[in-house]
C-alpha cells in the first residue's frame, strides 16, 4: 500500500496564492480603495471565486492584508537586531527596513485596526524596542547624554511617516532616504555654529 499523498505542496500552493491574493490587493487597493474583489482577483491572476474561497469577504481581505502587514512591520524591526547590533546600524537598519514595509504595504498599514489585540501586541513590542534602541544610543554616545528620548523618539516616527509617504521606486532611493532620515534625526537641519 503506498503512503497517502503529502499535503505540503498544496499548503505551499495554498500560501503563494493567498500571497498573491495579498499583494495583489494591496497593489490595487493602493491605486484604487473602491476596487472590488474581481479587479484584485484579475491582478493576482486567480479567478475570483478562488479569492472568495480565501477570503469570505472584501472586510475580511482588507482584514487579512493588516494582519500581514503588522506581521511584515515586526519581523522588519526585529530583522534590524536593535538589541545586539551597534546602536547606530541598528537605528539605521530599522530606518531602511520599517521604510520598505510602509512604502510597500502602505494600504494595509493604513487599514491597521488599532483596537484588535493582536496589532496592539505587535505595536507596543515595536514601540518597546525602539524605546530600548534610543536608550542604547544615548548610552553609547551617539545622542548626548540630555537627550529627551520620548520626545526624539517621537519625532523620529514623524520623520519615517514623512519619508514614507515619498514612496521611493527603488531601493537605492530608499536606502538614501534612510540615510536621510538617521541624519536628521541625529544632526538635525540647520547648522550648529551660532553667531
Amino acid at each position: 500500500m503506498a503512503p497517502p499523498a503529502s499535503p505540503k505542496p498544496l499548503r505551499a500552493d495554498t500560501e503563494r496564492t493567498v500571497r498573491a491574493i495579498l499583494e495583489a490587493g494591496e497593489q490595487v487597493l493602493s491605486a484604487n480603495p473602491a476596487a472590488t474583489m474581481e479587479q484584485i482577483a484579475e491582478a493576482a491572476g486567480v479567478a475570483r471565486t478562488t479569492v472568495h474561497r480565501r477570503f469570505a469577504s472584501r472586510e475580511a481581505l482588507i482584514t487579512a492584508l493588516a494582519a500581514w502587514a503588522t506581521q511584515r512591520f515586526h519581523e522588519a524591526v526585529e530583522a534590524a537586531r536593535p538589541q545586539t547590533a551597534p546602536p547606530a546600524v541598528a537605528l539605521y537598519q530599522v530606518t531602511a527596513n520599517v521604510l520598505r514595509v510602509k512604502t510597500g504595504w502602505g494600504f494595509a498599514m493604513g487599514a491597521l485596526p488599532t483596537d484588535a489585540p493582536e496589532v496592539a501586541r505587535v505595536h507596543a513590542d515595536v514601540l518597546a524596542q525602539c524605546a530600548q534602541l534610543f536608550v542604547r544610543l544615548r548610552d553609547a554616545g551617539v545622542l548626548p547624554p540630555d537627550t529627551d528620548l520620548d520626545w526624539a523618539r517621537r519625532v523620529y516616527y514623524a520623520l519615517i511617516h514623512e519619508a514614507a509617504s515619498q514612496a521611493p521606486d527603488t531601493d537605492a532611493a530608499l536606502d538614501s532616504l534612510a540615510t536621510r532620515v538617521v541624519e536628521t534625526l541625529l544632526h538635525g537641519i540647520g547648522t550648529s555654529t551660532a553667531n
